[in-house]
């Protein structure tokens, strides 16, 4: 009895050590919340031809879009915790869970941070009929004539919508929403003039600026960003508190092994220093970066609040 009592803990002690050396065995699945085309999109495509060869097995991106990211996001919280489901999250997941009712994950407790990504960086632009040209006037028309100046995005609950709820929270003003469903007619009545002012992914936004046709009031990032170092930042004008950089990152479901966990942060934060790596996701305006799986952790339970706070004080919902 008490030799199987021990074969019994050695083996319990012993399987995590086996499972962890044979891993992996099988092909690994990235999970996009969003369709194909987007940033986390063109970051998992990039990642994973690199990642495949470092792991010796196939590297599959899928596409499971709907409900902000929500669908995908929750198929990975459900997935079987084995280091085999990946997904490509963002912090639009921490918003977008909080916009929707009955959402059947937690963004806090479902997952295991395995490494950042990469950042994106949003400018706040005017177009050039508004006679906005500084954040000076934008802040001036919306105090002198509330309700009159209009910003648009490419729908309720994306960072362009939440990065313009937040700034309004932090100056008081009223600026008026209207959402659309994408970026192409966002964009479009943006440079038309039939919205006044809005965030755009920077290298997005620069092209424009250079162009003429829209005018750049400030990034929405701790520093100046190197596309656009003319440009100053929200803070620098300011405005405090408005630091609304995008940011995508790599995680696991809840429970994963921690021998997988690291394995593969080690992986990811060797693929994105990679200049081929770095220079693909700069072209598409992301700055490759990575972290400890500790250090991704932080930073996702700190901004869940921050923009739960964003969303609750402006009233804001998916409906």
């Amino acid at each position: 009895m008490k030799f199987m009592l021990r074969l019994a803990t050695l083996m319990a002690f012993c399987a995590p050590l086996v499972w962890a050396q044979t891993w992996p065995n099988q092909s690994v699945k990235i999970v996009v919340p969003f369709t194909p085309g987007t940033g986390m999109d063109t970051i998992a495509r990039t990642v994973a031809p690199k990642l495949s060869e470092r792991l010796g097995q196939p590297v599959v991106v899928t596409n499971v879009p709907g409900a902000s990211g929500n669908i995908g996001a929750d198929q990975v919280a459900k997935s079987n915790p084995d280091g085999y489901t990946v997904l490509m999250g963002a912090n639009t997941m921490l918003m977008a869970a909080q916009l929707y009712k009955n959402v059947p994950f937690d963004p806090l407790k479902d997952f295991s941070p395995v490494s950042m990504a990469a950042w994106g960086t949003l400018m706040l632009v005017s177009n050039p009929k508004s006679g906005i040209r500084s954040m000076k006037d934008l802040v001036t028309q919306a105090k002198t004539r509330p309700g009159s100046i209009t910003y648009g995005s490419p729908g309720v609950g994306t960072p362009h919508h939440m990065a313009m709820e937040l700034f309004k929270a932090q100056t008081n003003l009223f600026i008026l929403h209207v959402p659309y469903r994408g970026s192409a007619g966002y964009t479009q009545d943006l440079l038309s003039g039939e919205i006044n002012v809005g965030f755009l992914p920077v290298h997005v936004a620069q092209g424009l600026v250079k162009s003429g046709r829209l005018l750049p009031l400030a990034v929405g990032s701790p520093k100046r960003h190197a596309l656009a170092p003319e440009v100053p930042t929200v803070e620098e004008l300011g405005v405090k508190g408005v630091n609304v950089d995008m940011w995508y990152a790599f995680f696991l479901p809840s429970k994963a092994q921690d021998s997988v966990v690291q394995r593969l942060n080690r992986e990811f934060v060797e693929i994105l220093k990679l200049p081929e790596v770095s220079g693909i996701l700069g072209k598409a305006g992301l700055v490759a970066d990575s972290s400890s799986p500790a250090a991704l952790n932080e930073i996702v339970n700190k901004d869940f609040p921050r923009w739960g706070q964003v969303i609750r004080s402006k009233g804001i919902t998916s409906e």
